[in-house]
């Protein structure tokens, strides 16, 4: 079992950032993948980083790709979301998504947090 609570969402302006950050418990040596996604209101939900515990690659599509970076802070269970020049499409609920591969994929979500991008 893994616990994931995000935290730092909040308002900004166009063309500002912010920084997200995912503090993982319970097992988390055995997560194999740790990603963000966002949900905006009447949207599906989305990807927007992924990082490999094994190897660190990173993978970004290409809305995001550039502005955001996804990083992790082993000795803190952490992983970080730092959103850089954000539009006002970015506004959406973020979540933290951990993934395990024990007897088949396991999937764990975060509660999400709110980032809002004013024009």
């Amino acid at each position: 079992q893994v616990q994931l609570v995000e935290s730092g969402g909040g308002l900004v302006q166009a063309g500002g950032s912010l920084r997200l950050a995912c503090a993982a418990s319970g097992s988390t040596l055995s997560i194999n993948v740790m990603d963000w996604y966002r949900q905006a209101p009447g949207k599906q939900r989305e990807l927007v980083a992924r990082i490999w515990s094994s190897s660190g690659r990173t993978d970004y599509p290409d809305s995001v790709k550039g502005r955001f970076t996804i990083s992790r802070d082993n000795a803190k269970n952490t992983v970080y979301l730092q959103m850089n020049s954000l539009k006002p499409e970015d506004t959406a609920v973020y979540y933290c998504h951990a993934l395990i591969l024990i007897g088949g994929w396991n999937d764990y979500w975060g509660q999400g947090t709110q980032v809002t991008v004013s024009s």
